[in-house]
């Protein structure tokens, strides 16, 4: 008898790293894995959804801002990178408008400079670091994260 082999396709996910405030937007995680540590807003992409219009919902859900996408960091697809399973993020460069307020599965929301970045769940340290070399290559001096 021949074994079948069990193939199961990763999740996808959409991230943003947000600029608002003179720093980056980070949340803290309210549920596993990672619970407590600081994450990127971001989150499942829906049946039906596109990865930006999942950025945008995720953004608004986890933080209460309204963001404005910037340009792709990229795709993270290292099937290690997520204790629940094979999860490929696509990850975006935004610019956030509106009260920042902690919501939906984030315990709180912070901006954050480069300098002061706490440790980060998953590989969010790697997009980000992605994301701030584009920053400087898309965006105007007063638009960048102010280093202090």
């Amino acid at each position: 008898m021949k074994e079948k082999k069990c193939i199961h396709t990763p999740l996808l996910a959409a991230d943003a790293v947000i600029l608002f405030g003179g720093g980056i937007v980070l949340i803290q995680r309210d549920r596993p894995p990672y619970a407590g540590c600081y994450a990127l807003p971001g989150g499942f992409v829906e049946i039906g959804e596109s990865v930006e219009a999942a950025a945008i919902r995720e953004a608004r859900e986890e933080t209460g801002l309204e963001i404005e996408l910037l340009g792709l960091v990229g795709v993270y697809s290292d099937p290690a990178r997520d204790p629940r399973g094979h999860v490929v993020s696509v990850a975006f460069l935004a610019r956030g408008r509106g009260q920042l307020l902690a919501g939906s599965d984030a315990r709180a929301a912070g901006v954050f400079s480069r300098e002061s970045l706490p440790h980060l769940a998953f590989d969010h340290q790697k997009i980000i670091s992605d994301a701030l070399a584009l920053a400087e290559a898309l965006l105007r001096p007063d638009d960048q994260i102010k280093v202090e």
